[in-house]
């Protein structure tokens, strides 16, 4: 059953469009697993993704008369490119469909190409259906993602690179999958060359349409309301038919990664490689991960395709966010502390050397402060350390590391205003941003003045930017003025601002 996909790998003529992507080791990621891992950059591509691959094996095959008619596609991401510049290098007609939300910069990227663009429907389920109206009513070829035969062997190259560039004893190769032509193509091409290699796919947990197939045993449709569209490039409600029949028989288990473990990938990838890659495209280092964590191999060597590098800018900073949390290398606490000075420092203390990332507080009760505190986790330590760190000191607390609502919104939601704090100084202040800066400026605040409002947050910078209340009045301004000074940190006084006043205050 493979003989024949394998052939039509070996007869591809990709190499008019792609380049032969390196296989790079990646030396901290293969450190740290205790294996070696090696990265398959797809990422380099012309088009940065794999996906010019299949869709030049396709196009290229067309008869003279059907390039005459031209191609059509629906896509808003690297499927589009890849048919775009095929359709360039070969001067045929390209035209593709995509949703009216699509982001500017996509549209923009697929029309320099040379194709027209054509903006229908609000997803992709209305925007492929457009594809196929305009395919049956202008004659157009309909250029598929990954259900094609022509398309999968296209996509299966990476495969043929992958066997023919190692040349060594390979322990697995690890697959980003969506609609499953790229899995398809390289576990036909690695299980009929060398059928010892594991071929281990990986999906997002919220689209994971190939899963549910092996699972059931036939194709499933997942719910398109339901899917998680963070890895976009591979949100598939059901995966290709084509790609199915061949990845039931050559693919040897299926991994599914959450959010967090996708943008801890991404980082991952960006430490060994300086080069950021799309969710979708940091799937299989994700799964790689979760499969030497969950298998114990140990001097063992994986291959994880990096599909695709195509991330809209405005993910980074929700990426970075959570690549901590996901690496298992930031706790989220709530902690309950005695509303009285000193409290912080004490808190802080019990911390230890652990650097905080994160600090929320705002007074509320005159008995009691509910603090929400990011905790850096490193070598050696774990939230059930912590844990038990707090619970020694006595403190009432609730772990928030896994929680979503906390996460993503409440973080940004703490504080608000205040009756009971009584007369309020709110300054800004700057200082070096260094592990145990924050314990040192906390340390350096003493105990004489008690803090009604405390926020914090580690954004990478060489700065570190806090925003504390007093419980003073004007009348003690210039004593806490002098008491800042002393400290030596820049400040602010903002007790006048806008902002505070009609937020905080």
């Amino acid at each position: 059953m493979l003989e024949p996909i394998v052939k039509k790998i070996l007869s591809t003529r990709v190499y008019d469009v792609a380049i032969e992507s390196p296989l790079d080791e990646a030396p901290n990621l293969s450190a740290r697993l205790g294996n070696r891992v090696l990265l398959k950059r797809e990422d380099l591509q012309p088009v940065f993704s794999y996906k010019l691959r299949g869709s030049y094996n396709k196009i290229v095959q067309l008869p003279e008369a059907q390039r005459a008619r031209g191609v059509v596609a629906a896509s808003a991401g690297n499927h589009a490119q890849g048919v775009a510049l095929a359709a360039r290098r070969l001067g045929i007609r390209a035209h593709i469909v995509m949703g009216r939300n699509t982001p500017d910069i996509k549209i923009r990227a697929v029309r320099q190409l040379g194709a027209r663009v054509v903006l229908h429907g609000d997803a992709y389920d209305e925007a492929s259906a457009h594809a196929r109206e305009l395919a049956d009513r202008e004659g157009y070829e309909f250029v598929h993602p990954f259900d094609d035969i022509d398309v999968i062997a296209g996509q299966g190259t990476v495969g043929m690179e992958i066997i023919n560039q190692h040349g060594g004893q390979l322990h697995a190769v690890v697959v980003p999958v969506g609609g499953g032509g790229l899995i398809a193509g390289i576990g036909a091409y690695v299980k009929y060359l060398k059928p010892d290699i594991r071929v281990i796919g990986v999906e997002a947990e919220g689209s994971a349409c190939l899963a549910a197939a092996m699972a059931a045993g036939r194709r499933v449709r997942l719910p398109a309301k339901t899917l998680d569209l963070f890895a976009d490039g591979a949100s598939v409600a059901q995966v290709g038919k084509e790609p199915f029949r061949i990845a039931r028989r050559c693919v040897d288990e299926v991994i599914t990664v959450s959010t967090d473990e996708l943008c801890g990938a991404i980082k991952d990838i960006f430490d060994d490689t300086r080069s950021i890659a799309e969710p979708a495209g940091a799937l299989g280092v994700a799964g790689a991960k979760k499969y030497v964590d969950a298998s114990g191999i140990s001097g063992q060597e994986l291959v994880a395709v990096v599909s695709g590098a195509n991330v809209n800018f405005d993910r980074l900073r929700h990426i970075s966010e959570r690549a901590e949390l996901g690496e298992k290398r930031e706790a989220i606490m709530a902690v309950t502390i005695p509303e009285r000075p000193g409290s912080f420092r004490k808190f802080c203390r019990v911390i230890g050397k652990r650097s905080i990332t994160e600090f929320n507080y705002r007074y509320s009760d005159p008995r009691r402060a509910n603090v929400y505190v990011g905790v850096q986790i490193g070598a050696g330590d774990s939230r059930q350390q912590l844990a038990a760190a707090l619970e020694t000191a006595g403190y009432d607390f609730t772990d928030m590391t896994d929680n979503e609502v906390a996460k993503l919104h409440v973080r940004h939601m703490v504080g608000g205003r205040t009756a009971d704090a009584g007369p309020e100084l709110l300054y800004r202040f700057e200082f070096p941003e260094r592990p145990g800066a924050l314990l040192k400026f906390l340390l350096g605040l003493g105990s004489r003045w008690n803090i009604t409002l405390f926020h914090y947050r580690n954004h990478g910078a060489a700065w570190g930017r806090v925003l504390a209340g007093f419980h003073a009045g004007p009348g003690d301004r210039q004593d806490l003025n002098r008491f800042l000074d002393k400290i030596g940190y820049r400040y602010v006084e903002e007790t006048d601002n806008p902002a505070y006043e009609m937020f905080l205050r």
